[in-house]
This record gives structure tokens, sequence and C-alpha cells, in this order.
């Protein structure tokens, strides 16, 4: 090759190579940390390799899913906290994961930005980490993206892949009838969806994201990026216990939308409004934006993180083992005959 003066390099166009093994290096601790029973190698290969057989499976199925932290990652960035964007970022996979009846296994995440910064973005990963043990699985491997020109100075984006197992015969749904019981696991606030819908409300409400915050202690950017539950752990013994028959994740599309996705045909789901009280965030929400009741129900998970359908004769039980984990359970309501599965309202928000 001809040596020219005007000669580019890869920094020159704005990729740092080194920096990216920097973070490589920096994170691995991190990886390190969510090791369990099934892992084969640490970062570095081409691919993530993972013994099934190592990790107690006999007969398994595999369970995959993928999601992203939305616009919550807006706040993240335009704040600086950036430590717990990373279990919303496992959460999100993690609890449809479980909805299947599966175990988490391992995970893969994609950091995706205009100019890497090691820092900032380690403390996204070691987030991702501390969600990976929180759910018991390994971080395995992932993918760091530096593209200059397709992002503004100082944005990033973020996807996970989470792949989890059950053995052949166990999967969930199972079908459910009238009669069976509808259990909810309370949310630690508005998880990870609907963030858009949050932003216009702030800015409806004339805030900055350092304004104290109207519904809770601290200021409002933090109080809104409280991380998504994992409801992993307590799910998986519950469902071992005996008397679980489906589960549904309480994301986009709220109570009103999820819930149906695991009913049987000619089932429906009647909820008493009235068997929780609308966490303050919520009601904040719900007057500074206006939010018609129906809207809010369809948008944003007003306080149940995921519910847990159970035969009737094992409600009493199953509630008790989810609030022995720490869980806080409402019974929210039961299943009745209905020409399609879709959810009845009675009563209102409290």
């Amino acid at each position: 090759m001809t040596d020219r003066p005007d000669r580019l390099t890869y920094a020159d166009a704005g990729v740092d190579i080194d920096a990216g093994n920097t973070l490589v290096d920096r994170i691995k601790p991190a990886a390190k940390s969510t090791d369990r029973a099934g892992v084969m190698a640490g970062l570095g290969g081409f691919g993530g390799l993972f013994d099934l057989k190592g990790a107690g499976f006999d007969d398994p199925v595999l369970v995959a899913a993928t999601d992203g932290v939305g616009t919550k990652l807006r706040i993240a960035i335009d704040t600086g906290l950036l430590d717990t964007v990373g279990i919303d970022l496992v959460a999100m996979c993690v609890n449809d994961l479980v909805c299947q009846g599966a175990e988490p296994l391992f995970f893969l995440d994609y950091f995706a930005t205009g100019k890497l910064g090691v820092d900032e973005a380690a403390r996204v990963i070691e987030g991702i980490a501390a969600g990976c043990r929180e759910a018991g699985a390994a971080l395995i491997g992932g993918e760091t993206a530096e593209m200059p020109g397709m992002y503004a100075k100082g944005d990033f984006d973020l996807a996970g892949f989470a792949v989890g197992a059950a053995e052949r015969g166990t999967l969930l749904p199972a079908p459910t009838a009238p009669g069976d019981v509808l259990l909810g696991l309370g949310s630690s606030g508005v998880h990870s969806n609907g963030y858009s819908l949050v932003r216009k409300a702030v800015e409806r409400a004339g805030l900055g994201w350092d304004a104290p915050c109207p519904f809770a202690e601290g200021d409002l950017g933090a109080a809104l990026l409280a991380p998504t539950r994992i409801y992993v752990r307590p799910l998986l013994a519950a469902i071992r216990a005996g008397g679980v028959k489906a589960l549904a994740h309480i994301t986009g599309g709220g109570l009103t939308e999820n819930l149906p996705r695991v009913l049987s045909d000619g089932v429906a789901a009647r909820i008493d409004l009235r068997a929780w009280t609308l966490p303050p965030v919520f009601r904040w929400l719900a007057d500074t934006a206006g939010l018609e009741q129906a809207e809010l129900l369809r948008t944003f998970n007003a306080g149940i993180g995921m519910v847990v359908v159970v035969e009737a004769a094992r409600a009493e039980a199953i509630a008790a083992l989810l609030a022995e984990a720490g869980e806080t359970v409402h019974r929210i309501g039961h299943l009745v005959a209905g020409e399609r599965p879709e959810v009845h309202y009675e009563g209102g928000l409290a």
C-alpha cells in the first residue's frame, strides 16, 4: 500500500477500536458475576456457548425473547442516570420468558452509539449484569456498535435478547377456565412502557428532570427511572409449586390487551379495579395528562406488573408463596365464560 500523507484511519472516521477493547476488559468482571450452571465460555469469542444438559435439562424446549427500553432511555441520557436502564432491558425480556413457563438461561445485549464513552457504556452494561444476576441468567455476549453519524452526540440505544428453557410438556399458558383466580403482582412504577406519553405529560407540566418530584421524594427524573421489577424467581417457584395456569406480563397495551393473550377461547376476565390502590405516579400522570381511565389501563401497567392465573383451590397458597418471596399480591378478579378472551372491569381505579 502507498504511504500517503492524507491517508485516513478508522479513528479519523470516528470509530475507536481501542475504546471498544477497553470496554470489553472493563465489563468482563460484571459478566463473570452472572455465571450460572451451563455457561461454557466467557466474553471474547465469536459466539456465546451454553450447555443445556449442564444446566440440568433433560428434554428442553427453548424460548426466546427480545426487547428494548423505549424512550425511557431519553430520560436516562438527559439526566446522566445510566445505572438502572440495563436492569430495565433485562426485565423486559426475562419477564416475557417466564410467562411461557421458561427459566431464563442467558442474555445478550446490543449497545449502539455514535461515539463510544467507555465509562457511560460500562455503567449501562453493569446494570445489565445486575438484572441478569437477579433473573438467574448469564450475560454471555453482546455487541457494542460505534456508528458515527447515526446518533446525536451523547445518544445511544439498547436492545436485549434472552433465551430460556422449559422441559417439554410444562410450557405455559395451560388451558384456563371460568372460576380461575387472577392474582396481580405490584409493579415498581411505570416500568418501561408509555414513556412517550410520560415525557409529554412532564412537558405539559413545565417541569425539568431535576425538579422536585410531585408524587415521590427526590428528583422527578430519578423517580421516573425506577427500574422495571423482575418477577422471575418468585414466579418460577410458584410454577413449580403447581396450580399456575398462565402468566401475563403487563407491558404496552396494559391489562386490557395483555391479559387476553393468555386466556383460552370462551373465557373472559373480570377485574375489580377497587382491589388495589393506583400508585401515586399514575395518579399524577392521569391528572397532568387528563387521561381517561380506559386510556390509562391500555397504556400503563396501573400498578400491576404481572397477572398470575391460578386454579381457585390453589389461589391462597400461591398468593402466600409469592408474598413470602417479597411480592405485593392483590386478588384482582377471576375468569368467567365469555364469547372471546377480553377484560371486563368493575368499579374504578382508587
